[in-house]
């Protein structure tokens, strides 16, 4: 386990660090969220490939994460092909200064390469263990839960894309759909999905650390990259503070009503 650690690390900084660099000739740091789910697949298929360990868990881990990555990976690609650099990593450019380079390297790309990897702990250690530590029980469990996170992300994406190309105006918000349950629908698919990986591995030795890898991606959703981001984007969008009164944050649920 501590060597295929050690050789998922060497990997992801080569990785990271390929990353950094064709950032820095684009000028373009926001690169970097095309390339996270892209390194979870990398993790997953490593694991599986230096393990050979094919268990009905290990694989469905595996299976699961390609989905995810390779589906929101080039679904980012596609949305950022031609744009300008997002926002927010266009204000770290501003706020760094002449330091902005080496600064992006270790705060952009090595901090996420290393949150990647700690959040990747349930599919390291599942595809690591042995058929005797899996339970065929927990795997459905995950699996339905993944499956609904799939669900409400791939739906949500779709249905806000759809809505890009339709609106008349940038300060319509979309209120329909799975949207209309949360603000927030393919954030909520994320976390589900997470936590069903979660599920998979918590029979396998120490697989129930797999659920701190869980809860950190909720709260980086939550809390710091995902929710907030937007809310605060939207600040001054009066459409879309109506819509936060009448529709949940994060967890879905039926509309409010809102009494005149």
């Amino acid at each position: 386990m501590s060597e295929l650690y050690l050789m998922l690390i060497a990997i992801i900084f080569i990785y990271m660090s390929v990353l950094f660099l064709i950032a820095q000739k684009l000028k373009n740091n926001s690169i970097v969220d095309v390339g996270w789910p892209f390194g979870f697949v990398i993790i997953a298929f490593s694991s599986l490939l230096m393990t050979q360990n094919f268990t009905l868990s290990s694989i469905l881990m595996t299976v699961f994460v390609g989905l995810w990555g390779l589906r929101l990976g080039i679904y980012l690609w596609v949305r950022a092909y031609g744009k300008p650099e997002d926002y927010r990593y266009a204000n770290f450019r501003k706020q760094w200064g002449k330091n902005v380079v080496l600064t992006a390297f270790f705060r952009v790309f090595m901090l996420q390469g290393s949150i990647m990897l700690l959040v990747a702990f349930p599919i390291i250690v599942t595809v690591a263990n042995s058929e005797a530590s899996h339970s065929m029980a927990y795997s459905i469990l995950g699996s339905a839960v993944w499956l609904l996170g799939y669900f409400f992300q791939v739906i949500g994406d779709a249905q806000l894309a759809h809505f890009k190309k339709q609106r008349k105006s940038k300060e319509e918000v979309l209120q329909t759909g799975l949207w209309a349950y949360t603000r927030h629908p393919n954030y909520f698919g994320e976390a589900c999905m997470w936590w069903g990986l979660a599920i998979i591995a918590l029979p396998v030795t120490f697989g129930f650390i797999a659920l701190l890898s869980a809860l950190i991606m909720n709260i980086l959703l939550v809390k710091v990259s995902g929710v907030p981001f937007l809310d605060r984007r939207y600040a001054q969008n009066a459409a879309y503070q109506h819509y936060k009164q009448t529709t949940n944050r994060f967890v879905p649920w039926f509309p409010k009503q809102i009494k005149n």
